[in-house]
């Protein structure tokens, strides 16, 4: 049997652009913001299926203004370039932490892939 993860704590770290989360499972992650906001769970990023999704650029220097958790499976995050659309789940936010260093690699591919730029 699974357990179903949820947060036991959840700091926003400003001056460092990071959200550290900590998860029942004793799992611990401390996600940048460029990478939280690269990806988005937003449909306006994603698309609405496979092959639709838009690559984000310039996102280097991005920060959080502020989190908000929404109902009992998700946190909205609002970033400073105006982005706020899209619900990272608990299950979403443990994924990008689970994984955070292939992932990251995976766009920094992508972006090269594309001659586009982090800034």
């Amino acid at each position: 049997m699974t357990i179903e993860v949820q947060p036991t704590e959840i700091i926003l770290h400003q001056q460092s652009k990071t959200l550290e989360i900590a998860f029942n499972d004793n799992k611990r992650f401390t996600l940048p913001a460029e990478f939280l906001r690269v990806y988005t769970p937003s449909a306006e990023a994603r698309g609405h299926s496979p092959g639709q999704e838009t690559l984000q650029v310039g996102k280097r220097q991005v920060g959080i203004k502020g989190v908000e958790p929404v109902g009992t499976y998700a946190l909205k995050i609002d970033f400073d370039d105006g982005h706020d659309s899209g619900l990272y789940t608990w299950d979403y936010l443990h994924e990008m932490g689970r994984y955070q260093d292939a992932m990251w690699q995976e766009y920094l591919n992508k972006l090269e892939a594309a001659g586009a730029s982090r800034d």
